[in-house]
């Protein structure tokens, strides 16, 4: 039969069902007369022929399903009666699809969410054109202890001119700036690159046009390019600013180019991007304050580009030799070797790990909510028995069976998918929106395409998972017993009682295990609340930002400080401001980092003293932070003008050096050979500078005014080149931290000094220290709530079981009761039991948990992964609760009327 013959007779079927049950009917009826007929011929009476032809054919229902089953038409017929026979009986039983749709979608929307943000964060490429040709440059320092420092414009040219895998190079860093001329003063993130920088994206501008070499000449006329977002919300969209000139930083800049809406880089969120400009013939050969990125060539690999970088290093020092004065050989002396990474690998950085384990987590919890369904189903099946004993015995095949078993629990596991598809829409928003998670990339984050069908696949495979245990359990049932019994035992089948009670050991090890690591991530979490950061009542502490352009200066330090000073005394005034200090980078954001040489050690030639971090202080500083002196005193006012070479150390810089703080008092150091020596007036408590969870760095504290090293700039740090006495932080101690009221007056106080500068990165210090800990506490929460579902699932799982054992054996119950069985006997038989369950789940969790949290050693802080009180903590809050659900189904069942009970069937 041809194809399309095949397909018009299966929709004519399809069309009428009735006629096509018709013929088959009629065809079995036909073969039954002519079976009749042919016993006659052989001596049979008429209805000895018709029953020996029934015989011969079996089953007519059998038979009728069996032609039916032929031909794609039957197939899809036979689906369709499936699928309504499925929810009929989902429909009958309310309260079992509901409790199986609800523990579905938490499951599945759980492992959905977090794998819409493993998919948004490491799976998606970034959005530019052929990103896997896109690397990010940096440099190993191994001479001066540093696995990672950035790109000099030195390094950049040769680059630039001599690689041989690199199709192009750019440079960038992050600053602020200042607009003065639209209205009231504001400070606006921005982002310095080289001119090659969108065109190694492949990013065209939605108006205007890019950067040319020209842009980067100094001589030539300052322009900027505008995010779309600042274009439209200062300018209203208006493409008639293209050649207009704004005031950024008190120096008019020409626009010349507009970035398309979907324009992110490296997730900054820049306002404004401007120009890198420097004379090629004078650049700085160790100032590594940049960032380099290049596009491959086609078929360049990352092997190749690091031995290009490594051939072009002693180029670069050739080409830009250091002038003589201090700092003459760092370069040398860092050993500098190349690091050339995937872009992408470097916007996510180490987040990786955490997801993972948290993907790993909720495919946990998913688990044992594929138990808790399939315990359901089980007893669902068994209350089916006669029924499917029933349809064996007329001739139901074992694949039908397991079919339309399997087909109620796709079904369930479907519903369940698309509820759960329908959470992760709710919790990614939220996500999103929160600042919670503090996460790389979390604008790339949204249910795509790829997303749906794990959702898809998630439900289908769970649907298999937990509906193959009861399908291929019950496919078969045992006739005899089944049928003799009329579908009731006197108790309850050993098996089946042991396949119940495998899947609650399950659930309960799937759930210590997941208690034992929130229990870890929880026990991390108060550690770093512990920890001595280096400040006290951060709720307390307000920072804001400023930065006087050097224009407005005209390039002199002195004149910057008195104008900060007579701000620091505007803010001092305001009421109940307590303490004003100024500092040129906010605790726990890190800083700039420089050599530092102690007096009295001689450091062998080719070798550089250890980097240091340094910060630039003002009188009160200490005070506003609520750091306190180990030893020594603070710096002064007069020093600060003066330019007394004086400093302050850390106390773990001080022990390091000189094995005590008060050893420190008196020792001198400095930033360069060449300058003069600053003595340690002063140790300061230690600083949790990187962050809550990483150690302390040593810390050397500069007045603000000092004079000149000989090197204008630090030989690295985390931000672009500028003046420590043109951008300043203050830090502001006063209950009223994080009010409105303050805030206005704040920007009064700057006003009253300079109505030009704009007050910037407003915040607390509670905000920032809560940012630090906000990977950690995204874990922590997201830990919490999945041990709390699988404590919660784990616990009715024993409930249920000690449920349906109590209802199974009604009658032995009964029969005991009227024996004179003691009540606290039978309450203790199933409690012995749900503790049986417990206990054994536990050891198991016990087990996996110890083997499992090694993994998450990356993410713990001063807790080991097999802390002995959290595993015992969790496991016996867990046997405890297991405890409870088994007792209070036994203590119902022994309150029972011996009565009821024996006439219960």
């Amino acid at each position: 039969m041809s194809l399309w013959r095949q397909i018009s007779r299966g929709l004519r079927t399809l069309k009428n069902r009735t006629a096509a049950d018709r013929d088959v009917a009629d065809e079995v009826r036909h073969y039954l007369d002519e079976a009749t007929d042919h016993f006659i011929a052989q001596g049979l009476s008429p209805d000895s022929a018709r029953r020996a032809a029934r015989i011969e054919l079996g089953s007519q229902t059998a038979v009728h399903e069996q032609v039916c089953g032929y031909g794609w038409e039957n197939a899809v017929e036979t689906f369709s009666a499936d699928l309504r026979c499925a929810l009929r009986r989902l429909r009958q039983k309310p309260g079992f699809a509901a409790t199986s749709l609800l523990t579905l979608a938490l499951g599945i929307g759980a492992t959905t969410s977090i794998f819409s943000v493993i998919d948004g964060v490491l799976l998606k490429p970034l959005p530019y054109s052929e990103p896997a040709q896109l690397v990010a440059i940096a440099h190993t320092a191994p001479g001066l202890n540093m696995k990672e420092i950035g790109m000099t414009a030195s390094l950049y040219v040769t680059y630039s001119e001599q690689s041989r895998v690199f199709q192009d190079v750019a440079m960038w860093s992050t600053d602020t700036a200042s607009i003065t001329d639209l209205g009231a003063p504001e400070e606006l993130p921005a982002l310095l690159v080289t001119n090659r920088l969108l065109s190694i994206l492949r990013v065209q501008p939605e108006a205007g046009r890019s950067f040319s070499p020209w842009d980067d000449d100094p001589r030539s006329q300052r322009t900027v390019i505008l995010s779309d977002a600042y274009w439209k919300s200062r300018f209203g969209g208006d493409r008639s600013v293209i050649g207009r000139r704004i005031m950024v930083d008190h120096t008019a800049r020409e626009i010349v180019g507009v970035l398309p809406p979907s324009f992110r880089f490296m997730d900054r969120e820049a306002a404004l991007v401007i120009p890198l400009r420097f004379n090629r013939n004078d650049v700085d050969l160790i100032n590594f304050s940049y960032r380099g990125i290049a596009r491959l060539k086609p078929g360049a690999t990352l092997t190749e580009a690091n031995t290009d970088v490594a051939r072009m290093l002693p180029i670069a020092s050739a080409r830009f030799p250091m002038k003589a004065g201090p700092g003459a050989n760092m370069f040398a002396e860092a050993r500098l070797g190349p690091l050339v990474q995937p872009l992408k690998d470097v916007l996510i950085g180490d987040v990786g790990n955490t997801l993972w384990v948290l993907m790993a987590t909720v495919g946990i919890v998913l688990l044992i909510a594929c138990a808790n369904v399939a315990n359901l189903l089980l007893v669902r099946a068994e209350g089916r028995r006669q029924e499917l004993a029933i349809r064996v015995a007329l001739g139901a095949g074992r694949g039908r069976i397991v079919r339309e078993l399997l087909l109620e629990s796709v079904l369930l596991s479907l519903a369940g998918g698309i509820f759960g598809l329908l959470l992760t829409f709710g919790v990614l928003r939220i996500l999103v929106s929160s600042e919670l998670p503090h996460l790389p990339r979390i604008h790339d984050i949204s249910p795509d395409p790829l997303v749906v069908a794990f959702a898809l696949a998630t439900s289908l495979g769970t649907g298999l998972l937990f509906g193959l245990i009861p399908a291929l359990k019950y496919a078969r049932p045992q006739l005899s017993n089944t049928l003799t019994n009329g579908g009731r035992s006197f108790s309850q089948n050993k098996a089946q009682s042991r396949t119940r009670g495998l899947l609650v050991i399950v659930q309960v090890a799937l759930a210590l295990v997941l208690l034992v690591g929130s229990g870890l991530m929880l026990r991390t979490f108060q550690a770093l609340r512990h920890v001595d950061a280096g400040f006290s009542s951060p709720h307390e502490i307000e920072t804001l930002r400023i930065s006087i352009p050097s224009a407005q200066i005209e390039y002199n330090d002195e004149r910057a400080l008195r104008m900060e000073e007579a701000i620091l005394r505007n803010i001092e005034r305001i009421n109940g401001v307590s303490a004003v200090g100024i500092t040129n980078t906010i605790p726990l954001e890190a800083g700039s980092n420089d050599s530092v040489y102690i007096e009295g050690q001689n450091f062998a030639a080719g070798s550089t003293p250890p980097i240091r971090r340094y910060k630039a202080i003002s009188p009160g500083y200490l005070a506003a932070m609520g750091s306190h002196l180990i030893a020594g005193r603070d710096v002064t006012w007069t020093e600060t003008y003066n330019q007394t070479p004086v400093a302050l150390v850390s106390e773990n810089m001080a022990h390091e050096l000189w094995r005590d703080s008060r050893a420190a008092l008196g020792k001198r150091i400095r930033l360069t050979p060449d300058e003069e020596w600053r003595q340690i007036v002063g140790v300061v408590a230690d600083l949790r500078d990187d962050g809550v969870e990483r150690a302390a760095p040593s810390i050397v504290y500069w007045p603000l005014l000092q004079k000149h090293s000989g090197r204008a700039e630090p030989f690295v740090h985390g931000g672009p080149p500028r003046s420590a006495h043109r951008t300043l932080a203050f830090i502001i101690r006063t209950p009223r931290a994080g009010t409105l009221t303050l805030l206005q007056d704040l920007r009064r106080a700057v006003a009253a000094v300079n109505p030009s500068l704009p007050v910037a990165d407003v915040d607390t210090l509670e905000s920032i220290y809560d940012r630090s800990l906000a990977r950690t506490t995204f874990t922590m929460v997201l830990l919490a709530i999945a041990g709390a579902m699988a404590f919660l699932l784990g616990v009715v799982g024993i409930y249920g079981v000690i449920s349906y054992a109590v209802s199974q054996r009604t009658r032995e119950i009964g029969i005991r009761l009227a024996l004179g069985a003691p009540l606290h006997d039978l309450t203790r038989m199933f409690l012995r039991y749900g503790l049986l369950l417990s206990g054994i789940g536990a050891a198991f969790g016990l087990t996996a948990a110890f083997v499992l949290s090694r993994l998450m050693k990356a993410v713990l802080y001063e807790v080991s992964p097999i802390d002995p009180l959290t595993y015992g903590a969790m496991s016996t809050a867990l046997i405890l609760a297991g405890a409870l659900a088994s007792y209070l189904p036994a203590r119902r069942a022994a309150r029972v009327d011996p009565a009821q009970t024996l006439r219960a069937e």
